[in-house]
């Protein structure tokens, strides 16, 4: 992602995604992150949809309050 258009792209696909909670889009590090019941392939197909390079990043740790919700965190370039 690079510019306001990229991330625009990605906000579109993940808002149509079923179990999709909250998401997170930093432009800066090119880092997206997704809350809710989802399974990370999803995410990452359907962030790939976009047009835009995707790969996982590994998971940083997450303080115990957010054990209850998983986090998958896709780079979107």
């Amino acid at each position: 992602m690079s510019c306001e258009g990229c991330v625009g792209a990605v906000k579109r696909v993940l808002g149509k995604l079923e179990g999709v909670e909250s998401y997170d889009i930093n432009l800066k590090e090119q880092k997206v992150t997704v809350k809710g019941n989802v399974q990370p392939d999803a995410v990452f197909q359907t962030v790939s949809k976009s047009g835009k390079k995707t790969s996982f990043w590994e998971q940083e740790s997450a303080p115990d309050a957010t054990k209850d919700k998983p986090a998958e965190t896709v780079a979107a370039a």
